[in-house]
């Protein structure tokens, strides 16, 4: 190509980036949104925590990207608008089907520093864990993988990553207006900011946030723009990764630039299972999620849960006591499969699984998690969010990314303005102590260095007729398997419609603790049956935010945002 020419398709491109960049400012106003939480479209469907990001993924599709780079640019514009989940200094999965039938998954899972060891959190004196280090601060963070991510899915994408980065530069340079939701999240969370931080964060603000302010982020907008210039580079090399080791000296953490440098997404193997005919295509491990969603509908299958009713008793009894089963499983023998010898298959036979409940399942009484344990299969080789989206073509993608707790380690990297994860919770601190949610674990999941910690997302697609049928994914910590699980049994078992399939009240057992975790709206009757067969219910608050897109029997996709947060939905 002559110089001429070259300068002449260069400013073409140019121009086509200023258009596009445009059209998505006029489409999507940071000052003025609303939230659509259920509809139906004719092309192309998104729904996410954020009004915004969904917004911006239907943007990007009308402007002729398909549903990764719906995806990719929602997951830009989340690290913008939702910084308590939405994240370019965490990790998460994404599970996808492309229109020529391919599957696939991508682990961007944090990775401890090569610093990292068994024993990290271990007090010496006391001998037992400190989880203060492993939940607030510097020493709390893993290696970010999300960046990572984004790129090395982009080969699947139509449109350059210029072109979907720039909404979220748009929304960072000259901010957005927060919803009250979020104005009580940075409000909740100040003291951490303080506590967290060598150099106080955007997020504090002289007599707090309050709906309807302005929150403008010039220090993430210049990081974003390092990524958009240099690619993966603009984040794992050069200033930012610069910034990210001076703020760990600064701070007592251990992610060095080297650490920064050395980070690799990587494709996995999708798993899949059956379930009455259905195909359930989901991530493996690290996630924990798309295994013990497997081995529970292989225990539920025998069972005619239709006939017994929705909510009813004798259902929830089953579900609950698959559910202790399956997390038995987990605290033994899911981790990264990099590292460990993980059971996958067998853990999804469905022999195994089905002998493994009818030995521990009575009906009409609770199981006792003090009799159960992880069972011995074949030996073979609460803060997150989730996005689904579905394009004309019929790619399908769900996306689950995290920084594990609410807004993560509240470190924010001076100068990068970008929040960093608390992960490395989400390993076995010490054997037999749970982290913050709860979830125990042993060596499977033990720390080393480069190693990834097991996490509980699950994002989820479903095939009928080998052509796809739901998208379908949930933050919620150790929550989010039960809460997939749930929505797809709403769907298949029970013929719920979409938006109660998403809204119904859920619930939720971990194996330990031995309580049956119960939202606040479920009917008192039943959970007075639940009592007199001996569980131990602790009702609790919203449970999980679901984005769920079913393919419409009238050709097309029906959406549904949770009721429980500010998720919204967008399409034509």
């Amino acid at each position: 190509m002559s110089h001429r020419n070259f300068r002449r398709t260069l400013i073409l491109l140019q121009f086509a980036f200023l258009l596009l960049q445009s059209s998505l400012q006029a489409q999507v106003n940071p000052y003025q949104y609303g939230g659509l939480k259920h509809a139906n479209y004719a092309h192309v469907a998104a729904a996410s925590a954020h009004p915004l990001a969904s917004e911006v993924g239907s943007t990007v599709m009308k402007q002729g990207g398909n549903a990764v780079d719906a995806a990719i640019a929602m997951q830009w514009a989340l690290a913008v608008v939702y910084p308590g989940a939405g994240n370019i200094g965490g990790g998460g999965f994404m599970v996808a089907r492309l229109a020529n039938g391919k599957e696939l998954t991508i682990d961007y899972r944090e990775m401890a520093p090569a610093s990292a060891h068994h024993d990290m959190y271990i007090d010496e004196g006391t001998g037992k864990a400190n989880l203060k280090k492993s939940q607030l601060g510097h020493l709390a963070s893993g290696v970010p993988g999300t960046v990572a991510g984004l790129f090395a899915a982009h080969k699947y994408a139509k449109l350059t990553m210029r072109q979907l980065i720039a909404p979220a530069i748009l929304l960072a340079e000259k901010g957005f207006v927060i919803t009250e939701a979020e104005a009580r999240g940075l409000n909740g969370y100040a003291s951490n900011f303080k506590a967290a931080n060598t150099i106080m964060p955007v997020f504090l603000k002289d007599g707090g946030w309050k709906a309807g302010d302005t929150l403008v982020q010039k220090d993430l907008a210049e990081t974003l723009k390092r990524i958009q210039q240099h690619g993966a580079d603009g984040f794992y090399k050069g200033k930012t990764a610069k910034l990210v080791a001076d703020e760990m000296k600064r701070g007592g953490g251990i992610i060095t630039e080297a650490d920064m440098g050395a980070y690799k997404a990587k494709e996995r193997q999708p798993l899949r299972t059956t379930y009455r005919g259905y195909e359930i295509v989901g991530m493996p491990p690290p996630s924990s999620g798309g295994v013990l969603l497997a081995q529970m509908l292989a225990m539920l299958e025998p069972y005619r849960l239709d006939s017994l009713g929705l909510h009813s008793a004798a259902a929830m009894q089953l579900i609950i006591e698959a559910e202790r089963l399956a997390y038995a499983d987990r605290a033994e023998h899911l981790g990264d499969a990099d590292f460990y010898p993980v059971p996958t298959r067998g853990l999804m036979d469905r022999a195994y699984a089905r002998e493994r409940f009818t030995k521990q399942y009575t009906p009409g009484v609770a199981g006792k998690s003090t009799m159960v344990k992880a069972g011995v299969p074949a030996k073979q080789s609460e803060e997150t969010t989730h996005l689904s989206v579905a394009d004309a073509e019929g790619n399908v993608v769900a996306v689950t990314t995290t920084l594990n707790g609410g807004y993560g380690s509240c470190t924010v990297v001076g100068g990068a303005g970008f929040l960093l994860n608390n992960e490395m919770d989400d390993f076995s601190v010490q054997p037999g102590v749970p982290n913050m949610y709860g979830a125990l674990g042993g060596e499977a999941n033990a720390i080393a260095a480069g190693k990834r910690m097991l996490s509980s997302m699950t994002p989820t697609l479903v095939l009928k007729d080998g052509k796809p049928f739901m998208v379908v994914g949930t933050p919620g910590g150790t929550t989010i398997i039960t809460s997939v699980l749930q929505s797809i049994l709403h769907i298949i078992d029970f013929q719920s419609n979409a938006m109660d399939a998403v809204n119904l009240p859920k619930f939720h057992h971990q194996w330990y603790p031995d309580v049956v975790a119960v939202e606040n709206d479920f009917e008192p009757a039943l959970l007075e049956q639940l009592k007199a067969m001996g569980y131990t219910l602790a009702p609790r608050g919203s449970i999980g935010r679901v984005e769920l897109i079913l393919r419409s029997p009238r050709g097309g996709w029906e959406v549904v945002a949770d009721k429980r947060g500010d998720d919204s939905v967008a399409g034509y």
